[in-house]
């Protein structure tokens, strides 16, 4: 049984990444490499949260950001979702803003995905975060995704020769 990955909105915002800093340069690509084979590693989900998130934005890409997940199961947001996402706000464990990296922790929590991919180093794919993230999933008898970086999750068979 492959191993469930949710996919999140930074995922498809990076795979289509138009911007040319080296860093946003390096990012698309390490995206790019993961994806590419991702499929036949892994079980890609998303959910409606990044649905509306990439819809909700006024940007270049958007299209192709949404066509990038369009064939992934969407997970449905489960008012059980809502609720595990009031605890987290509660204890502090995302900023009050950005409900939306709660939502994706929740959603990913809930369904068991074994990874949640991201880019939000910030906020989510953050070891200084991870305990305590993992004390309020236990409080919640909850499962606990790895939160990992397209680059964290890559594979031997990704590495170039």
């Amino acid at each position: 049984m492959k191993a469930k990955v949710y996919i999140e909105t930074s995922i498809p915002s990076f795979y289509c990444e138009i911007r040319k800093e080296p860093d946003m340069v390096a990012r698309r690509q390490w995206t790019r490499d993961w994806w590419a084979g991702a499929s036949s590693r892994y079980t890609l989900v998303s959910s409606s949260a990044t649905i509306e998130e990439l819809e909700g934005g006024d940007y270049p890409t958007k299209k192709e950001c949404l066509e990038l997940i369009e064939g992934l199961p969407i997970l449905p947001v489960k008012p059980a979702i809502a609720e595990i996402v009031k605890v987290y706000m509660k204890h502090h464990l995302m900023p009050k803003d950005p409900v939306g990296d709660a939502l994706h922790l929740a959603i990913a929590s809930y369904y068991k995905c074994e990874f949640l991919l991201t880019w939000n180093c910030q906020n989510l794919a953050n070891a200084n975060k991870f305990g305590h993230i993992k004390r309020i999933n236990a409080l919640l008898d909850l499962f606990v995704p790895t939160l990992v970086t397209p680059l964290q999750l890559r594979g031997v068979e990704d590495e170039p020769e």
